[in-house]
């Protein structure tokens, strides 16, 4: 087996369910080290963090952004195969985390390995940051990591994550900004009774469809360059005993808004409740700020990798701020330009994910070439 396919089995092997790293990073850690990179291990609660680097302080920063969880693989019945047990069939590899994200971060370490071998002075530094808590809460892991980094004064120019990105081939897409992600929690209050006597009761349900229409029908924006337009999707409601004579005497509603640039999360809590207030609602409003937007303009960055991906793919790739987010919404607000390349992502959270075997071997070949365009002069 090549390197990084060898190295993708290792990975998988290791069942690195969020937050459990399963050995995963120390692995890593001790191959770049062989090499001479410089690890620190961060570890705060249940999350393992690493941060290894090689190079110069003066000079660039580019970092390598992964993560060494995977979600839950569900039913094992379900699979073909054992998910923690990688197989090939028909120049497939399966496994969980084969595409989300584990063949990229093999990828990672291969063309670090190879760029020191070939460019031991090379200029600036390069860098890998990888965390066990990216599928999950997502507080211990980039978050964290980033705060540490800001208190420091730590400085990164350029972030490459390898979130499998791809479409249909391999290079297809070149990921160059996220929308912010802004959940709520909403609690209407009413007041129970019998629905044979709605007079003696608030039915919350009732109140809240009015204020609840016109949070989902806003035009929130017209977009924000290549963004599209904000977006509020109502994922939950809860109310009632289960019966159908009682009236309930509160509602619970779940709602998201992923946003572009044209908003901070504040501005847009604010326009929320406005119009719960307006609507003469007795609630609770409880938010998670996610992340905000971040968007790569046009640059040495961007450059680099339409050149790289064009000669992988064929073709110049699709630039987009598409997609949910990613750890790369920590690491842009430290002023680092970020993208995101990877493999196919049709099968990421999936019975049965897989990557095929031929682009997984010519991912460390890609990052390789996007490093030396970037730190080789």
């Amino acid at each position: 087996m090549s390197a990084v396919l060898d190295l993708t089995c290792e990975l998988i092997a290791r069942p690195s369910i969020t937050p459990d790293d399963a050995g995963c990073q120390q692995l890593i850690a001790q191959r770049l080290q062989a090499v001479g990179f410089a690890v620190e291990h961060l570890r705060f609660g249940a999350v393992d963090n690493l941060w290894a680097t090689h190079g110069h302080e003066d000079g660039p920063v580019l970092v390598l952004l992964g993560h060494t969880d995977v979600v839950p693989p569900g039913p094992r019945a379900a699979w073909a195969s054992d998910p923690f047990v990688p197989e090939l069939r028909d120049g497939v590899l399966y496994g969980r985390g084969a595409a989300d994200m584990k063949g990229s971060v093999a990828a990672f370490v291969v063309a670090l390995e190879q760029f020191v071998a070939a460019h031991p002075d090379h200029s600036g530094t390069v860098a890998l940051l990888l965390t066990s808590d990216e599928e999950g809460d997502a507080i211990d892991g980039v978050r964290k990591v980033a705060e540490v980094f800001r208190a420091r004064g730590e400085r990164i120019d350029w972030c490459v994550t390898g979130e499998p990105s791809s479409k249909t081939i391999l290079g297809d897409l070149l990921r160059v900004g996220r929308r912010g992600s802004l959940s709520a929690t909403l609690t209407v209050r009413g007041v129970q009774g019998h629905v044979a006597y709605p007079e003696q009761a608030r039915n919350p349900i009732h109140k809240a469809m009015p204020a609840l229409a016109e949070l989902t029908a806003r035009r929130w924006d017209e977009g924000y360059e290549s963004f599209p337009s904000t977006s509020l999707q109502i994922s939950n409601l809860h109310a009632g005993t289960g019966a159908n004579n009682v009236i309930p005497g509160q509602l619970q509603v779940l709602f998201n808004l992923r946003y572009n640039p044209h908003w901070q999360a504040p501005q847009l809590e604010a326009q929320c409740e406005a119009i719960l207030q307006a609507h003469g609602l007795d609630y609770e409003l409880h938010w998670h700020r996610s992340g905000e937007p971040f968007y790569t303009p046009d640059g040495p960055l961007r450059a680099a990798a339409r050149a790289v991906l064009a000669q992988v793919s064929g073709s110049v790739p699709e630039e987009s701020t598409g997609g949910g987010t990613s750890d790369a919404r920590f690491i842009a607000p430290l002023g680092a330009h970020c993208i995101e390349i990877g493999p196919v992502n049709a099968s990421i959270h999936k019975v049965d994910e897989h990557v095929r075997v031929a682009d997984l071997e010519r991912l460390p070949a890609l990052h390789l070439a996007l490093m030396e365009r970037l730190l080789v002069a």
